[in-house]
């Protein structure tokens, strides 16, 4: 072969490799973003039915309950247009309280209740 057709293979091999890094880059960063939504937002159903996003908001006045485990809380997450009800079990952040802003990360359910598997305030 010719020096001329050597470069030419190496140039689009490396062409290729890095077309296909960049389309794995691309696919991770893809499968682990999680998206911010509002109570308005989701109301509207323009939050993923199948996958995980935040739902962000304040919490409304008078909805905290506790359950007897100490852990599960219920609580509604408001944008004074709109209330998602929540279901987290784990220990909720010191400045957690009724009437203050919160981010919530998990999963919608089928009965419209978000599923939290994190609670940042």
């Amino acid at each position: 072969m010719k020096t001329r057709h050597k470069r030419l293979i190496i140039i689009v091999a490396g062409v290729a490799v890095l077309g296909i890094a960049l389309t794995l880059i691309f696919k991770a960063f893809n499968s682990n973003m999680v998206f911010f939504f509002s109570p308005s937002d989701v109301q509207a159903q323009k939050a993923p039915a199948d996958r995980v996003f935040r739902l962000g908001g304040l919490v409304e006045e008078g909805s905290l309950q506790r359950e007897d485990d100490g852990l599960t809380v219920h609580f509604k997450v408001t944008d004074n247009a709109e209330t998602i009800p929540v279901i987290y079990t784990g220990i909720l952040p010191d400045l957690f309280r009724e009437g203050q802003g919160v981010v919530a990360q998990g999963k919608l359910d089928a009965n419209g209740i978000f599923k939290a598997s994190e609670v940042l305030a």
